[in-house]
């Protein structure tokens, strides 16, 4: 039988493979999987009993409940100081359904998609199925990770039809200033480019960062896509709730296309989410505090030890490390580091970028106990390379 050339051609994740070698060894400190390791609060949980207690358990509208769209919609207002209803949101299942569904609508076959590199490996998946064509323009260490208008408008070309945007920024934690944004905003502007801004890590900024989003500018509005998700804020993973917000005939596609992928999102999900959304924002700076220790004490260490530097990101919770002075490749730095030290990493090439075989990714999304052994096995690890 002969399957899908597209299907067989596009990579398995490199996150998954690390995460199934890890679970099938003992004793494993994994930095592998961008997860919380928190819990949502009581009265989430709650708000998910009390539906299943009602029977709440059918299909839910294919745009979602709308008591949730206007629940959101009523918050993304007050964060980025646009007004939106709930026409304009959709409730997807998972921040990743949300991605896919506004490819769709927008990509046509050859449609070339810009993306920052390194970048989370799903988006060049997603574009790909859409059979539109990645382009992944090169962030660098020396600039912090961070995309700069010029290289955004080097890398346009007739094709170009939509530019994607992750700040902050998984999985180097670089957060685009808004300064940046402004410019940016600019060329989306003049080469009338459609703007997928992810922002589901909108709220774990560190050092005084401050959210900014390139819907915030004059002419943005109207083509550009927020994608948001509960599983981060909130650390609702497993509810698998996310948003699209956006212009109406946008949200409007999107909800067309939902019949045909997944009907629509959990409706205990939801019924939660609501919940979240009214309640759950003070548990969720609670945590930003402790992933901030977290970063602080995994910068440093990191940077103690033989042939690794960082620089201290600004937001999210993934920390892109350099590994080039213990004389390894990521892959090669990566299983041995698994294998003799029972440490689970990511190895950096994966994520689109063309230095990327010189880092690996670490997600200190895990507790404070996990990190410091991790660090010590990693340390021991690398002294005797």
């Amino acid at each position: 039988m002969d399957y899908c050339n597209m299907a067989k051609e596009i990579p398995a994740s490199p996150i998954r493979d690390m995460m199934v070698r890890a679970a099938a060894m003992e004793d494993v400190i994994s930095f592998t999987v961008g997860e919380p390791d928190f819990t949502p609060t009581e009265s989430i949980i709650e708000a998910a009993k009390t539906a299943l207690d009602h029977r709440d358990i059918r299909y839910a509208p294919g745009a979602g409940l709308t008591e949730l769209r206007e629940v959101y919609a009523q918050y993304l207002s007050e964060q980025v100081g646009i007004s939106y209803e709930a026409e304009n949101v959709v409730v997807t299942a998972g921040g990743m359904s949300s991605l896919f569904l506004s490819l769709l609508c927008t990509v046509n076959p050859g449609d070339e998609v810009l993306m920052s590199a390194p970048y989370f490996t799903n988006y060049s998946q997603m574009v790909r199925m859409c059979y539109g064509v990645p382009v992944p323009i090169e962030v660098y260490e020396e600039d912090e990770f961070i995309l700069t208008p010029e290289a955004v408008k080097k890398a346009i070309t007739p094709r170009t039809k939509v530019l994607m945007l992750n700040s902050p920024c998984n999985p180097t934690g670089g957060v685009i200033s808004m300064d940046s944004l402004k410019e940016i905003a600019k060329i989306a502007v003049e080469y009338d480019l459609f703007v997928l801004s992810d922002e589901v890590y909108r709220h774990i900024l560190f050092d005084g960062e401050k959210y900014a989003s390139i819907v915030m500018q004059p002419g943005m509005r109207e083509r550009t896509l927020i994608i948001d998700s509960c599983s981060k804020t909130f650390a609702m993973t497993g509810f698998r709730i996310g948003f699209g917000a956006g212009p109406k005939e946008w949200i409007s596609l999107m909800t067309k296309l939902t019949e045909g992928v997944y009907s629509s999102a959990p409706t205990v999900g939801q019924r939660a989410a609501i919940e979240a959304y009214k309640s759950g924002l003070p548990y969720c700076v609670e945590m930003v505090k402790q992933y901030e220790k977290r970063r602080n004490y995994l910068y440093e260490r990191l940077n103690q030890m033989k042939g690794i530097s960082c620089i201290k990101p600004k937001g999210a919770f993934y920390i892109f490390v350099n590994i080039s002075g213990t004389g390894l490749d990521a892959v090669e730095f990566s299983n041995r580091l698994l294998d003799e030290a029972h440490v689970a990493v990511v190895p950096g090439g994966n994520f689109g970028s063309k230095g990327g075989d010189r880092y690996v990714r670490m997600v200190y999304a895990t507790s404070m106990e996990n990190i410091k052994e991790g660090c010590d096995r990693m340390e021991k690890f690398c002294s005797s390379l």
